[in-house]
């Protein structure tokens, strides 16, 4: 039954041959999982890097990665601030149905010492590839909240949602962590306070000055009660945020606090080392590294190498830094041999801040043609952001997909490519994006795409795959101050509901395949399908409202508020300060 040993070769020469002419595609779809390195910019606009159109600011890296993989153009956030696009992310679920986004004007976890968070029973890709075998990582910025109940109970942790190891900040990089920069955080409410407490001690001046001179007649006991009730209205306040840089500004190892306040001359450099390093120690197992950058976020943190490089001041001067540590992670990845066998990934969480300004300095990002920015839950320049693949013989280099997509969509995938299942008593928003890279498929699974200001539904996207367009329907946009700006100048940022907004009946429709600055809406005298795209978009949204469900609110008065006792602490609260980084 033995073949002889010459009709063996002559069979096995066409055979090898025909595998050699395989596509690099299949020949790989049989290996092993590949490692996977997640990279996220902080308030990073669309329009600040090469590969999207920018000529001014040096982004020669991340160019590098669009050149040698796949390059979408309508990468979609699922909200247009930090915590709630960031839960998304993790989840691959709109944030309103884990409850991380806001009913109120506070849209994002505001202290480490707050009891909201990512919930616990929600499952993110992390904890799937876990389970799958991976060694997973987060360096960077968390943003999803610590705790729920103790200081330690770490409930919301990152090491409670599937990272194996930790480096970075559990908050978020605000300006209040520099003591020469102005603050930042809440900084039209602290006026509001430091003015109610001067006119409380002014008015307990008053009247101890007028009972010692006898101008009128007021007991001392109750001069003592507006003095003891004006102090306690100061500790009150200034216990917490008279001390953000000690309760925010941290940086943890796991568990443990490590630097409070953080030190921030060293802090690029260290996140920076603890990516490299993280990816030597797992070289020989399949890992997720999530490089979750500090950067372009304010008070923008850039080193004396990169300071006055750019044409675009301290902004593009920390776009470039970023830009060079891509580049040396990639460079890390090709040294110990991994280049093929990752998956890069390159995002922003959400849209630039047009808004952040310090006098004439430009402090946020720009979101290229698009229309608006961060905070502005509709309008495209906050929601449309830069989307990067490359996995060298997997994913074909130098191409560009302009089709809907969405941040949600990086859950899906990589638990896929990892073996692993997505959770099926849940509703899951993103979609597998393989077949869309690889070119097997043409469009999008994206149908309709549902763009939220906080809770409240902004605007609602509607990818006609038949005809090619893609219309969007906007129900309420922020009124911009001053008029005509492009954004809400006189708040800092634009609400989501109240005075700050407009409701439109009928809504505002575009066709972005044929304006994608949103800059002529259509009429039903301008556009024959307007009634017919309006009533589809309408029972897309109510078929999408039935699917969800009451959550905790996260973000919720009482959870946002700063609680000693939840505080993060290296000492013994309120002694709060170390540094276990001090040599490095």
């Amino acid at each position: 039954s033995f073949l002889p040993l010459c009709s063996r070769k002559s069979l096995m020469t066409p055979l090898v041959f025909c595998l050699l002419l395989q596509p690099p595609q299949t020949l790989l779809s049989t290996t092993t999982k590949p490692n996977i390195v997640l990279l996220m910019a902080d308030d990073l606009g669309i329009g600040d890097i090469g590969c999207y159109g920018n000529d001014t600011i040096r982004t020669p890296n991340i160019d590098r990665l669009a050149k040698e993989g796949v390059k979408l153009t309508q990468h979609i956030a699922a909200a247009p601030l930090c915590t709630p696009s960031r839960a998304a992310f993790l989840t691959g679920r709109y944030p309103l149905r884990s409850g991380m986004d806001a009913i109120n004007n506070y849209r994002v976890i505001f202290w480490n010492g707050g009891s909201g968070g990512l919930p616990p029973n929600e499952t993110t890709f992390a904890k799937i590839l876990q389970q799958q075998g991976y060694s997973t990582g987060l360096i960077g910025k968390w943003h999803q909240g610590v705790n729920c109940e103790s200081y330690n109970d770490h409930c919301h942790h990152p090491l409670n949602h599937g990272f194996g190891y930790f480096y970075g900040m559990p908050f978020t990089l605000i300006s209040d962590c520099i003591t020469t920069e102005p603050p930042e955080m809440d900084r039209e409410f602290r006026r509001k306070l430091w003015l109610y407490t001067q006119m409380m001690g002014l008015a307990t001046l008053t009247f101890a000055l007028a009972r010692l001179t006898g101008l009128i007649s007021v007991r001392w006991k109750t001069v003592t009660c507006l003095a003891v009730f004006s102090l306690l209205f100061f500790a009150s306040w200034f216990s917490s945020y008279g001390f953000i840089r000690y309760w925010n500004c941290i940086m943890m190892r796991n568990h443990e606090v490590t630097e409070q306040p953080m030190v921030t001359e060293r802090t690029t450099s260290l996140i920076l080392r603890e990516s490299i390093s993280f990816i030597r120690r797992n070289k020989h197992k399949p890992f997720l590294l999530f490089l979750s950058f500090l950067h372009s976020h304010t008070p923008l943190l850039t080193t004396e190498k990169f300071l006055g490089k750019s044409r675009h001041g301290l902004y593009g001067d920390n776009v470039e830094e970023m830009d060079w540590m891509v580049g040396k992670v990639l460079d890390a990845l090709e040294k110990e041999g991994l280049k093929n066998t990752t998956l890069v990934y390159f995002a922003s969480d959400h849209g630039g801040w047009l808004e952040r300004q310090e006098g004439k300095r430009q402090l946020g990002g720009w979101n290229g043609i698009y229309r608006g920015g961060k905070a502005m839950g509709g309008w495209e320049g906050g929601i449309r952001v830069p989307g990067i693949f490359r996995w060298p013989g997997m994913l074909p280099a130098n191409t560009v997909i302009d089709e809907p997509t969405s941040l949600m969509d990086i859950y899906p995938t990589v638990v896929h490519l990892a073996g692993g299942a997505v959770p099926q008593d849940r509703v899951i928003d993103g979609r597998d994006l393989m077949p869309l890279l690889q070119g097997t498929v043409q469009h999008s699974e994206h149908e309709f795409l549902f763009h939220y200001c906080g809770v409240h539904l902004h605007a609602v996207r509607w990818h006609q795959k038949d005809s090619g367009a893609i219309w969007k329907a906007h129900y309420v946009t922020p009124v911009f101050q001053p008029p005509g700006a492009g954004a809400c100048y006189d708040r800092g940022f634009c609400p989501c509901f109240g005075e700050g907004v407009t409701h439109h009946n009928p809504p505002l429709l575009f066709d972005l395949s044929r304006d994608p600055s949103e800059a002529k809406p259509l009429t039903a005298e301008t556009e024959p399908f307007f009634h017919t795209v309006i009533e589809k978009i309408g029972r897309a949204t109510e078929e999408h409202r039935r699917t969800l469900t009451p959550v905790p609110e996260q973000l919720s008065s009482y959870n946002i508020m700063w609680k000693p006792w939840l505080q993060p602490c290296c000492g013994t609260f309120p002694f709060c300060w170390c540094d276990k980084e001090g040599n490095i």
